[in-house]
């Protein structure tokens, strides 16, 4: 059923520890698949299976395309550094246009655009042709297009299922990124072993009929319509005036880009494991991160099941990641490092899924393009800046300082967040006993008294 303009601007009353613009505590719980009833969605959920796969095809093809080329790492790391480059130049302003656009329209542009880059690579990869530089302008096109794609897809998923299955919706996207992550290499290995990388970037563009077809099927008037930003000056300040001086949308944001800058260097942190450490190669390499790609689809499946995003389950999951990269970091065996990659991709993902949605909820329709925007820049931007920190660590004092350095960072960043939003919320951390069992909530302070004489 559709909605009229803006329906979905007010953020629902909050209570207890529920975040500003989540449902209400007594508020309907969804099933795991319920917005997946929402024909909309449904469409756009299918197209996106499929184009995640294609996406993590090109990206393992991209990598070995390179350096078959050039022989050279840091070449591979330009390309990666060349696609998210137009995020951290350009990101803002594409939250900006995304919402004086029409989002759906903008989804068929850049998807289209993504699938001939995809086919144009292809072409010149099958024909012969291709030199490095080639690459190089792909990746940085693909970038262009995420500038506008990412926001637009994000805020989308409002308009598409409404508030009531916003987290349900966002956990769904996030766990169909997560299995395409676990089959798309996997194929891409089997195509480029077989037929060779040509073919990989083929399947990509292809793969990108699935989404633009799906978008071109929905039904318009299923859509929750929200008025878009008109055109003016000043709108990219006025949106980072908007998140700055709203504490329930800045403080998550701030604490995703902590834990994306400091906690979620894997890259440098499992290679070094593997190899450093336990001197066990590539196949360990590949088994963290296939373990990790299992707990992040068990956590984006478990936040679907979820009604509402709560303080305490982003806090809860900040502090429980870096604890739990703490513990990694001092795992004396590979098989216990290896077991402990799952419930790290097990909290990354619930604090990531969990933020998201909050952000969503509590924006106003009109200003949810600059504020994910903001998100996404903070959360692919942070690897970039982290990274070589990660690196400098782990030179200087070994992977195991490296790793253990995140996980206390991000514990700490995640437990300060914490302490700032119930202070702003005028909540108290309240520990007692309820029909048996142990309860830990955030509660308003003129209650903790109430109840801890239930208790």
């Amino acid at each position: 059923m559709s909605s009229g303009p803006g329906a979905d601007s007010a953020p629902a009353p909050t209570t207890h520890d529920t975040l500003p613009g989540a449902p209400a505590e007594g508020a309907r719980k969804s099933s795991m698949f319920s917005s997946l009833r929402v024909r909309n969605y449904r469409l756009f959920f299918l197209g996106q299976v499929v184009s995640n796969i294609g996406t993590w095809m090109q990206r393992i093809a991209q990598d070995w395309l390179v350096l078959s080329l050039t022989g050279s790492a840091t070449a591979v790391g330009v390309t990666t550094a060349l696609q998210f480059l137009p995020m951290l130049l350009f990101g803002l302003y594409g939250g900006v246009l995304v919402d004086r656009l029409p989002k759906r329209r903008t989804l068929l542009g850049t998807q289209a655009a993504m699938g001939v880059t995809g086919v144009a690579l292809a072409l010149l990869t099958l024909s012969g042709h291709v030199e490095v530089w080639h690459v190089y302008v792909a990746a940085f096109a693909v970038g262009l297009a995420t500038v506008l794609d990412n926001p637009a897809r994000q805020s989308f998923v409002s308009e598409m299922v409404g508030p009531d299955q916003l987290q349900n919706a966002v956990s769904l996207n996030s766990a169909n990124f997560q299995s395409a992550r676990l089959v798309g290499p996997a194929v891409a290995g089997l195509m480029i072993t077989g037929v060779g990388t040509g073919w990989a970037f083929l399947a990509n563009g292809l793969s990108f009929v699935a989404p633009v077809a799906g978008l071109l099927l929905m039904r318009s008037r299923e859509l929750h319509v929200v008025q878009r930003a008109p055109r003016g000056k000043g709108q990219l300040r006025e949106g980072l005036r908007y998140v700055a001086g709203r504490p329930e949308l800045i403080w998550p944001i701030v604490l995703v880009g902590f834990v994306g800058t400091f906690g979620f260097n894997f890259p440098v942190y499992l290679t070094a494991f593997a190899d450093d450490v336990f001197h066990a190669g590539a196949g360990s390499y590949s088994l963290f991160n296939t373990l990790m790609a299992v707990g992040s689809l068990i956590g984006a499946l478990l936040a679907a099941r979820r009604g509402t995003a709560r303080l305490r389950v982003l806090v809860a999951a900040g502090i429980a990641f870096g604890v739990v990269e703490l513990a990694a970091a001092a795992a004396p065996s590979l098989w216990l490092f290896a077991l402990l990659m799952a419930p790290i991709g097990v909290f990354g993902m619930t604090l990531n899924v969990t933020a998201n949605t909050s952000l969503q909820m509590g924006t106003d329709p009109a200003m949810r393009g600059r504020v994910m925007a903001l998100y996404m820049m903070v959360f692919l931007g942070g690897s970039p800046v982290g990274a070589p920190i990660a690196g400098w660590i782990t030179d200087a004092y070994g992977v195991r300082a490296g790793l253990a350095a995140g996980g206390a960072i991000s514990a700490a960043a995640a437990v300060t967040v914490g302490v700032v939003l119930t202070r702003i919320g005028g909540l108290r951390l309240a520990v007692g006993w309820r029909h048996g069992h142990p309860t830990v909530r955030f509660v308003p302070r003129e209650r903790r008294e109430e109840l801890t004489a239930v208790a």
